[in-house]
C-alpha cells in the first residue's frame, strides 16, 4: 500500500508515485505479471577500438539470437521479445567493470569515462580501455499477466462507473465518505476519507486526503494529488513544489541533533558499503579491515561507521596532516593518501585515503571524508607487511607520506608505482594496492556526494552547525563521564617487559581530566612502539565506551580530556622507531590499563594474534578473535574481536579458495576466561593446514603474562603459538615469531 508512499518520495526528491490497485498484495500479483527473461554474457578481452566494435557487434547478434530462442521456447511471440545489451568496460589493469549501453568506440569510451568518475571521482586518460565482457538480455512479455491486469482494471472501471452514475455522471473528483484528521510534518491536517474503488478513470483527488482500499490505506500528503488512469492505477503527482531546502535553524535541537546523529553515521555507513563492494584484497572486502569518516573544516572526527576503533580514533591527525601540508594548495578533484606513522598514522599498512568537500564554486572547504583500508601487503621483511622482527620502521613497508593521489581528478598511476615498487623493501602487490586504494577513493567518492546531498537539503550552514552540535553533544556526554570517575592508576604490563602505566586525575569541579602515561617504559628496539595518535585513539576509544548515551564516536569526547604522553617513550616514539605491533598489540594493553584505572572490565585477550602468510605471490593477513573482559554486572563474550579491532574473519570458503591453505580447526578454547562471580570470555583454537611453501608469522601478546582479573576475580590463561609438522610433532613459538611452512 501507500501509507508512506508521499512522504517516502518528498525524502528521495521524487515526484511522481504510481500505485497499482493490487499494491498492497505485495510480490504474489507481481510474479504473475513478470516478464519472462534469459540473460547471456561472453567474455572478451579486447581494447576499445573501431575494430573491436565490430567483433562486439557480431557478438551481440550471436547472443541475442540464442537469448532470444529461448525465451520464445517458453511459448512467447517474437513480435512480444526485445533485447537489451550491455558493455562492461575497465580499465587495463583494473578490476572493476561499468556497464555502458552497447554504441560507437567514442560513445562508450565517453561514457565510460563518465560513469568511471562518478563511481570512483577520477578517470586515467592515459590508460586503455578494454571490454572486459558484453551481456545481452532478451526481455519476453507474459500476456497471462496483461489480461490478469486488464481484467482486475476493468473490474475497477465498472465499479467507479456506477459510483460516478449514481452522482449523476460526475467523475472528476471521487465520493467523500466522512472528514478527518492526521498528524503530518508537525501539524494536523483536516483531510477527506475516500474509498479507491469510487476513482472513475481521469478522477483526482488533492492531498491531504486519505484513501482507503482492500488491501492498503494511502496516505495523500499536503501538495500532491492522485489520479486515476485507464487501467484503474493510482498516479501520485506532487503539484506543489517541494522546499528546495529544510529551514530548521542552526541553533541546536534535540531531535535534530539525533537526527543528524545518524544522518552523519549514514554516510559513513554508505562510504563503507562502497569499499566492500569495490575492493579487491580479502582483508578489506571480506574481513572489512577498514574504516570510514566524515571530518568538519578543521579535521576534527564528526562521525564514523562502526568499524575499526584504533582507525576512527586516529585519523583525525592524518586529515590534519595532509591539511597542515595541503589546505593551501588543494583543488577539487584532489585526493590524498598516506600512511606515514609520525603524521598521524598507525602503521604501514594501514592506508588512510582523504578528500577534501569543496563548496560548489570550488572556492571554499566544506568538510573532509577520509576511508581508512589495511592492505594485504606494503612490502616489508615478510610477506603481510606485519614482520615480528623489525627495528626500524623502514623495515614493514613502504612509508607514504602526504601523497596526492588524484591530481585534478586524475589518477596518479605511474608515480603511485614508483612509489610502491622504492624503497629497500618494496610492496609485492602493487597491483592490489592499486585496486584497493581506488576502492578507497570511491568510498570517498561516495562520502562527498552525500554530504553535497544534505547540504542541498538543508543547506551548509545548518549542516556546518550540526557538525559542531554532534562533537559538543559528545563532549558533554563525557563530562557527565568524568563527574562519576575517582582518581586512578593502573599499570599493565607486555609480555617483552614493558610497562604502560596511566594516572587518571578527573577535576569534578571544571568537569575534565587528566589522563597521564608518565611513567610508561621508553620507545623500544622493538615493533610495539605505538603513535601517539593510536594512543589518542585509544582513550577516545575507552571515554566513548563509558558513555551510556547512544552518541557518534568522535572529536568532542576528547575536549574535556588533557593526555599527556612524554615523548620518546613506549606511546608517543620518535622516527624511526619501529611501530607495527604497536597499533595492534601495544593498543590493547592501553585500553586494558584504561579500563582497569576505571575499574570497569577485567582484561581482554589483550591482543589481535596478527597472523600473516604469503609468498611472492599471496599475501594474507588476520586478527584471530579471543575472550573478552568481564565486568561488575556482566560476563565476557567467548571468541569475539575485542576493543580496538573489529574486523571478521575471512569466510572459510573464501579463503580456501583464494589461498592454499585448509582450516583444519577453529573452535572456541573452553575454560580459558577468568574464573569469578563474572567469569571472563574463553579464547579460541584456530589450527591452520598449508598446501604450499609459505612464509609465516606471528605478532601477539599475552602469552608469558596473562590478562588479569579484577575485584578479586582470576586471570584468564595465557595464549600458546605452535608449528604442528607433518610429523606430527609440536613445536613451540613464541608471541611473536616467524617460520618457513
Amino acid at each position: 500500500g501507500g501509507q508512506h508512499a508521499c512522504l517516502v518520495a518528498d525524502a528521495l526528491g521524487m515526484k511522481r508515485v504510481i500505485l497499482h490497485p493490487l499494491a498492497g498484495v505485495l510480490s504474489a500479483y507481481g510474479m504473475g505479471l513478470a516478464d519472462i527473461r534469459a540473460h547471456r554474457e561472453q567474455s572478451l578481452n579486447l581494447p576499445l577500438s573501431g575494430d573491436a566494435v565490430a567483433a562486439l557487434d557480431q557478438t551481440i547478434d550471436k547472443l541475442a539470437a540464442a537469448a532470444r530462442e529461448e525465451v520464445a521456447a517458453q511459448d512467447i511471440a517474437p513480435a512480444r521479445i526485445a533485447c537489451a545489451h550491455e558493455v562492461n568496460l575497465r580499465y587495463r589493469g583494473a578490476d572493476s567493470c561499468l556497464a555502458v549501453q552497447a554504441g560507437s568506440a567514442d560513445a562508450m569510451r565517453a561514457a565510460f569515462e563518465i560513469a568511471h568518475r562518478q563511481q570512483f571521482g577520477f578517470t586515467q586518460p592515459e590508460q586503455q580501455i578494454v571490454i572486459d565482457s558484453v551481456s545481452v538480455e532478451a526481455i519476453g512479455n507474459e500476456t497471462i499477466g496483461h489480461q490478469i491486469h486488464t481484467q482486475q482494471a476493468g473490474a475497477e472501471k465498472s465499479a467507479a462507473g456506477h459510483a460516478a452514475q449514481a452522482g449523476g455522471g460526475h467523475a472528476a473528483r471521487p465520493e467523500t465518505l466522512r472528514q478527518t484528521c492526521f498528524f503530518s510534518a508537525g501539524t494536523w491536517h483536516e483531510a477527506p476519507v475516500a474509498r479507491r474503488e469510487s476513482f472513475a478513470p481521469g478522477a483526482a483527488l488533492q492531498g491531504p486526503a486519505i484513501i482507503i482500499e482492500a488491501h492498503g490505506t494511502i496516505v495523500l500528503e499536503p501538495g500532491w494529488t492522485a489520479q486515476c488512469d485507464q487501467e484503474g492505477t493510482l498516479i501520485l503527482h506532487r503539484h506543489a513544489a517541494l522546499p528546495a531546502r529544510q529551514a530548521i535553524g542552526t541553533a541546536a535541537d534535540p531531535v535534530m541533533l539525533e537526527i543528524f546523529n545518524n544522518l552523519f553515521m549514514s554516510i559513513a555507513e554508505q562510504m563503507g558499503f562502497t569499499l566492500e563492494n569495490t575492493a579487491h584484497s580479502v582483508n578489506i572486502k571480506e574481513r572489512l579491515d577498514f574504516s570510514c569518516a566524515l571530518f568538519d573544516a578543521d579535521g576534527n572526527l564528526t562521525a564514523n561507521a562502526p568499524h575499526m576503533p584504533v582507525h576512527l580514533g586516529s585519523m583525525s591527525e592524518s586529515v590534519r596532516a595532509v591539511i597542515a601540508q595541503h589546505g593551501a594548495t588543494m583543488t577539487p578533484g584532489d585526493v590524498f593518501a598516506l600512511n606515514a606513522p609520525y603524521a598521524g598514522g598507525t602503521h604501514l599498512p594501514d592506508v588512510t585515503v582523504i578528500a577534501p568537500v569543496f563548496d560548489p564554486d570550488g572556492s571554499d572547504i566544506w568538510f573532509y571524508v577520509a576511508a581508512r583500508g589495511h592492505h594485504a601487503d606494503i612490502g616489508g621483511l615478510t610477506p603481510g607487511s606485519m614482520p615480528p622482527q623489525s627495528t626500524h620502521v623502514a623495515q614493514e613497508g613502504v612509508l607514504i607520506d602526504n601523497f596526492r593521489l588524484v591530481a585534478g581528478g586524475e589518477f596518479q598511476d605511474e608515480a603511485l608505482r614508483a612509489l610502491l615498487r622504492g624503497g629497500r623493501y618494496p610492496a609485492r602487490n602493487p597491483d592490489q594496492n592499486i585496486a584497493d586504494l581506488k576502492a578507497q577513493i570511491a568510498a570517498c567518492e561516495k562520502g562527498i556526494a552525500e554530504l553535497r546531498r544534505m547540504v542541498a537539503h538543508f543547506g551548509h550552514a545548518v549542516v556546518q552547525a550540526y557538525m559542531r552540535h554532534v562533537q559538543d553533544n559528545a563532549e558533554e556526554a563525557v563530562r557527565r563521564v568524568i563527574a562519576t570517575l575517582p582518581d586512578s592508576s593502573f599499570t599493565v604490563s607486555l609480555d617483552n617487559g614493558a610497562r604502560i602505566s596511566v594516572a587518571v586525575r578527573p577535576d569534578h569541579a571544571a568537569r575534565n581530566a587528566v589522563i597521564d602515561f608518565s611513567g610508561t617504559s621508553a620507545q623500544s628496539r622493538s615493533n610495539f612502539n605505538a603513535p601517539l595518535a593510536v594512543c589518542k585513539a585509544a582513550v577516545l576509544y575507552a571515554f566513548r565506551c563509558m558513555v551510556a548515551a547512544d552518541i557518534p564516536l568522535n572529536q568532542g569526547c576528547l575536549k574535556p580530556l588533557d593526555i599527556r604522553v612524554p615523548e620518546g617513550c613506549l606511546l608517543n616514539p620518535v622516527y624511526p622507531a619501529a611501530v607495527v605491533a604497536g597499533n595492534v598489540e601495544t593498543s590493547q594493553a592501553i585500553t586494558d590499563a584504561l579500563f582497569g584505572a576505571f575499574g570497569a572490565m577485567a582484561a581482554a585477550q589483550g591482543t589481535m594474534n596478527n597472523l600473516t602468510f604469503g609468498d611472492a605471490r599471496y599475501q594474507y593477513y588476520e586478527t584471530i578473535a579471543g575472550g573478552a573482559g568481564a565486568g561488575p554486572d556482566f560476563d565476557g563474550a567467548s571468541a569475539v574481536q575485542t576493543h580496538m579491532t573489529n574486523s571478521r574473519l575471512t569466510d572459510p570458503e573464501i579463503l580456501e579458495s583464494r589461498f592454499p591453505v585448509l582450516i583444519a580447526r577453529f573452535a572456541i578454547r573452553r575454560g580459558s576466561g577468568g574464573a569469578g562471580r563474572r567469569r571472563g570470555g574463553d579464547g579460541v583454537v584456530r589450527e591452520i593446514r598449508f598446501l604450499a611453501p609459505m612464509a609465516v608469522s606471528i605478532l601477539s601478546m599475552r602469552r608469558t603474562t596473562a590478562p588479569f582479573g579484577l575485584q578479586g576475580g582470576g586471570d584468564g590463561a595465557p595464549g600458546k603459538n605452535h608449528i604442528r609438522r607433518a610429523d606430527g610433532r609440536l613445536e613451540p613459538l613464541e608471541g611473536c615469531a616467524h617460520a618457513m611452512l
